[in-house]
């Protein structure tokens, strides 16, 4: 049973995001954390503009943040998230391929709290970052979903993560929704 879900994205990720949050139905209860890559001085817009989407509640994760169910998580600009079993940390760790946040530091981290239920999920972006968190997720028994390169704004990530792993699905974006379904809730199909 997946009881965490782990989300990254860069270039084109806003669109991905939207698109995802607006078709997630109020009922879905599995939490999603993600990592959007992002300029290190913005501020709270990203989670107004998501929340504008989302009938599930989008938070900023702050230290020490309780994990809870049916709650959209966002890394916060300039911090790396780290995922504890049942809250967030925040870290000011040096850049991973340029970025705090890092994906691959928040995928390791979940990786190593909630193994095999977890699923990891790279969406569009412009970098390698994602990668290496998503072979950690697949080592540690979890799901690996990776949108299909073909459909996303920028290929490079997604098909980094594919090249990197053995992913479990390759969908298009507008399948993604219908796959997190099939996977976490099946009765909300």
């Amino acid at each position: 049973m997946v009881e965490l879900i782990v989300v990254g994205t860069s270039l084109g990720g806003l669109n991905a995001l939207t698109h995802i949050l607006s078709q997630l139905p109020a009922t879905f209860s599995t939490p999603l954390a993600v990592v959007q890559h992002r300029h290190r001085d913005s501020e709270h817009l990203l989670v107004n503009l998501l929340q504008s989407s989302s009938r599930l509640p989008v938070f900023e994760i702050e230290d020490k943040l309780p994990i809870q169910p049916g709650a959209i998580y966002l890394a916060p600009a300039d911090y790396h998230v780290l995922v504890e079993r049942d809250h967030f940390a925040l870290s000011v760790d040096a850049q991973v391929l340029h970025a705090r946040p890092s994906i691959d530091v928040l995928f390791d981290s979940a990786a190593d709290s909630y193994g095999p239920s977890l699923l990891g999920l790279i969406l569009t972006g412009a970098s390698h970052d994602g990668a290496h968190g998503l072979k950690a997720i697949k080592a540690a028994g979890g799901l690996a979903l990776v949108q299909d390169p073909a459909t996303a704004e920028c290929a490079i990530m997604p098909a980094a993560a594919i090249a990197a792993t053995r992913v479990d699905y390759v969908v298009q974006l507008t399948d993604i929704v219908p796959k997190l379904l099939e996977l976490c809730h099946p009765q909300l199909r």
